[in-house]
């Protein structure tokens, strides 16, 4: 009896042991793990007005546990015109910024718009090369070119506006350019009559009627009814991951947060290309009931998206959107005083830093953003990510990724001198 239980007590002592061991073991291969993605990370190149990672990044970083998913990094952004898409573009800019991630860049600033969007437009692109992470410049969508672009994993959004106040923003901005609009030179004597104004076939026409519908790369229905429309619908909807909306520009940006796997820094914006409420005309009730019918098709595109918007809310949850739009609200209020001159938006005319000055095109003035003095260096890089306009951070990304070629030793050398 005495040796069986002197067996059992070396028998709980070498599996004690071995336990201890396995325990030593998988603590070193986890610390390991856990240098070696420091170690990687620390082994990037800097990159310019980079902000702290986000918390699951910086968990997903250091090895810890409790991240639930993996941020979305390839992404493709349909940037429809005056949808409040600007704001969505500055978050890209600097989400793709941060992490050093390939954009897909125009040659200027749009993709040969209003043309169909084609792979040889992408600066850089070659058949043969790499995919890039990041497509979100305005171009008239093309699937199968912007497959020859992106990788298969690519999370496909886009954002729509109710057809009434995105017709009359597109009739304030596009006034002097558009054909249809220039000869009925006001919004109520073009809506008294848009036939008499509006010629299809005329360049630039597109923004005068359904320009959501043309931005999603859809012509008119060759025939009559609602088949055709709601099979076009069908296809964008297997296509779009998500939709988001202008009229809750908010809760679109937790959704997007929650589709993304994204850190809460990463939808934190300012508004960018945008009308002072003043200059807004209100409309007619008749007015807008002839806005809605002319634009029937958007009204048809809008009212399916904003269905399938609001179903994703409810598999979300109404009370916890509530409550992290009204998180969201709070961080954003704090970061403009933290940053913004004034705390808020200013005409166009007090921003003397042309790197921030938003640009100028149509009626109305656009409104910008002026940072505080005496910020310190890492507020100073954050706020100022967050203020940079569209046209000038897509020339800050397209200097970054296709730097000039080094100046000769005979320039370097008068340079010094």
């Amino acid at each position: 009896m005495r040796v069986l239980y002197g067996h059992c007590c070396r028998f709980q002592v070498l599996w004690a042991a071995l336990a201890v061991s396995m325990t030593i073991g998988f603590t070193i291969q986890l610390f390991g793990v856990s240098f070696q993605k420091r170690a990687s990370l620390s082994q990037l190149p800097p990159t310019p007005w980079a902000p702290p990672l986000p918390k699951a990044e910086q968990e997903e970083a250091e090895g810890r546990p409790g991240h639930r998913c993996q941020p979305r990094r390839h992404l493709v952004f349909l940037k429809s015109h005056k949808t409040g898409s600007s704001t969505i573009i500055n978050l890209l800019h600097r989400f793709g910024d941060a992490r050093g991630l390939r954009f897909a860049l125009p040659a200027r600033y749009q993709f040969s718009y209003p043309n169909l969007f084609q792979a040889r437009r992408v600066k850089g692109w070659h058949p043969r090369g790499r995919p890039f992470d990041i497509l979100c410049h305005h171009m008239r969508f093309n699937l199968p070119e912007v497959q020859k672009v992106m990788p298969p994993d690519s999370f496909y959004f886009s954002i729509v506006r109710h057809p009434v106040s995105l017709a009359e923003s597109a009739f304030s901005y596009y006034r002097s350019v558009v054909p249809a609009f220039r000869r009925a030179g006001t919004l109520p004597q073009f809506l008294a009559s848009p036939q008499r104004f509006y010629r299809p076939s005329e360049r630039g026409n597109h923004y005068a009627r359904n320009l959501l519908w043309f931005d999603f790369g859809l012509d008119p229905p060759a025939a009559p009814g609602l088949a055709p429309i709601q099979a076009a619908l069908a296809t964008l909807e297997r296509t779009f991951h998500l939709v988001l909306l202008t009229e809750h520009m908010d809760e679109s940006l937790v959704l997007l947060r929650d589709a993304l796997c994204w850190g809460e820094e990463d939808i934190l914006a300012f508004r960018h290309n945008f009308r002072s409420p003043e200059s807004v005309r209100p409309l007619a009730p008749v007015e807008a009931a002839r806005l809605q019918a002319w634009n029937n098709l958007d009204w048809h595109l809008y009212t399916h998206f904003n269905r399938s918007f609001w179903e994703r809310a409810e598999r979300f949850g109404r009370a916890r959107l509530a409550r992290e739009v009204g998180a969201l609200r709070q961080r954003r209020a704090e970061r403009m005083q933290q940053c913004l001159q004034g705390g808020g938006p200013l005409e166009a005319g007090q921003i003397a830093d042309e790197r921030i000055r938003p640009f100028q095109f149509g009626q109305a003035p656009i409104l910008g953003y002026v940072l505080r003095p005496s910020l310190d260096p890492e507020w100073q890089a954050l706020c100022q990510r967050m203020v940079t306009p569209e046209l000038q951070y897509k020339d800050l990304l397209d200097a970054k990724q296709f730097p000039p070629p080094p100046q000769g030793n005979g320039s370097q050398a008068g340079g010094v001198r």
